[in-house]
């Protein structure tokens, strides 16, 4: 779930031999998952990595391993993802700092993106989600910090996390604005808004993503959606495979079985279909799981299953 501080309690999918899409790693193309640009930067291809558990990657003895960590990085880089989704706070900065050990010099074709706007932290016992803190001193703080981790001078996408209630939303997003006229930041983005907050922000910049929850089971930000596409507008939807709606799980387990897949490629492929802005970051700290969710480019899904699982959570 890249682009919210919620606890993320699940367990990694279990990938059952009977499900997995026996598709070799192959790398993916252009023409394979599509393009899109952000920014009017050259373009990236249109299934990025959220890299919110990364540290917690694991070894064989299931020990915690950053080596493990990095060459997970790495994988998907070589397996053709262009863009990494991170925040200041994922794995208390360690996120950050896997990425850079991994990659930097980071590839010319490749986009890091980070984000800033929960207050770092443990989350507290009886809540689920960090506190917000739009404080433009501490956003000041946490870019510093992130370029540091990053080892960058400019961070290539930077996205406001969450509004702060206790903060003017001008503030903050124009704290955003001023570290782009220092160099700082190439690109901003926003995270987890109402269409109201993304229109005020798109009146202090030029806004070239919007991440919010949104899957094949909660469309809540479909509104949101369809700003952005009918602005050319990434959207980056967050928890793309987490699909707590029971009638799309049957669907989709439906569907999955008839591809000899899994439900979360599925999900994917409906995503990548859905929308062409669409842009999904799925997130793991599992090697074997991030090779899965990259060989669901090559699913075929129907035409006809595409339209079920829209019926399923319309």
């Amino acid at each position: 779930m890249s682009g919210s501080a919620v606890a993320d309690l699940r367990p990694q999918a279990v990938i059952r031999p009977e499900e997995l899409n026996r598709v070799p790693s192959q790398i993916l193309d252009d023409a394979q998952i599509g393009t899109l640009s952000i920014g009017g930067e050259p373009s990236v291809r249109r299934l990025g990595f959220g890299a919110m558990r990364i540290s917690g990657a694991r070894n064989a003895e299931g020990i915690r391993d950053r080596n493990e960590a990095r060459a997970l990085v790495r994988r998907v880089v070589d397996r053709g993802v262009q863009l990494i989704d991170t925040a200041n706070i994922y794995g208390y900065g360690e996120s950050e700092e896997i990425i850079a050990e991994a990659l930097h010099p980071y590839p010319d074709d490749v986009m890091i993106a980070s984000k800033a706007g929960y207050r770092p932290g443990k989350i507290l016992p009886g809540h689920n989600t960090l506190p917000p803190l739009g404080n433009p001193d501490h956003l000041r703080e946490e870019c510093e910090k992130s370029l540091r981790r990053l080892r960058v001078d400019t961070i290539d996408l930077y996205q406001v996390h969450v509004p702060d209630p206790a903060f003017p939303w001008a503030d903050t997003v124009g704290t955003f604005v001023d570290l782009q006229k220092e160099g700082k930041v190439r690109h901003i983005g926003v995270s987890n808004v109402r269409l109201d907050q993304l229109e005020l922000a798109q009146s202090l910049c030029p806004i070239v993503s919007v991440q919010n929850r949104y899957n094949a089971g909660d469309r809540e930000s479909q509104a949101i959606l369809e700003v952005c596409e009918a602005q050319g507008i990434a959207f980056l939807p967050w928890a793309p495979i987490l699909t707590a709606n029971s009638r799309v799980e049957s669907v989709l387990d439906e569907i999955a079985k008839a591809h000899q897949a899994t439900t979360q490629q599925v999900s994917l492929q409906w995503l990548l279909k859905r929308s062409p802005v669409m842009l999904p970051i799925p997130g793991t700290s599992s090697l074997a799981h991030a090779d899965q969710n990259i060989d669901g480019a090559w699913l075929d899904l129907k035409t006809e299953e595409f339209a079920r699982i829209d019926a399923a959570g319309g």
